[in-house]
């Protein structure tokens, strides 16, 4: 965890930004692309004796297996969070999807989160459970719980949750009188 020491009712930043990172899934990354080789390997390389269908069936089931674990890890690693004076984006992964905008028109309010774990939302990634409602979890730790207008809440695993839930909160208020 990174330390983001600032003063508590200090001016937010134009833009705050977070993220947070699971290296395990690396180790996962790497089964999906030993799955994958070994699919080319059969493909390549073969002195299969038990007949061609059950030869491509291999081929075709290592490499889908390799590629669906490979860029389903990948795609969360980890997950950024920015926020600015009109909407909350969130990034998961090394290309940016999936991504989720929501305007701050639509958040009533945010909490912080203390103990966030997959295993309370079944697993790494972007979950959708009906009685909790979505979340992107990357690890476990601390995060934010959006409470939107519509009922419905979004969970972000991140560092420095608490900074991020103050800034969002400033920004929900009305302006007071007098500031620009």
């Amino acid at each position: 965890m990174r330390d983001h020491s600032r003063v508590e009712n200090g001016p937010h930043p134009e833009v705050w930004t977070g993220r947070a990172t699971n290296r395990f899934q690396w180790l996962l990354a790497l089964v999906g692309a030993a799955c994958l080789a070994l699919g080319i390997e059969l493909a390549v390389d073969s002195a299969w004796s038990s007949g061609v269908p059950a030869l491509v069936m291999s081929v075709v089931g290592c490499i889908a297996a390799g590629l669906l674990v490979l860029f389903g890890t990948l795609a969360f690693v980890h997950v950024a969070l920015k926020v600015d004076k009109e909407s909350l984006e969130v990034r998961c992964g090394h290309i940016g999807l999936p991504r989720r905008r929501i305007p701050l028109a639509h958040v009533t309010d945010a909490e912080f989160a203390p103990h966030v774990t997959p295993r309370h939302w079944g697993g790494w990634g972007y979950r959708w459970r009906p009685e909790k409602g979505t979340a992107v979890v990357v690890r476990r730790g601390e995060g934010v719980v959006l409470r939107l207008w519509d009922g419905h809440t979004f969970t972000i695993t991140v560092d420095n949750a608490e900074s991020a839930v103050r800034v969002i909160r400033d920004r929900l208020r009305p302006p007071a009188p007098g500031r620009a």
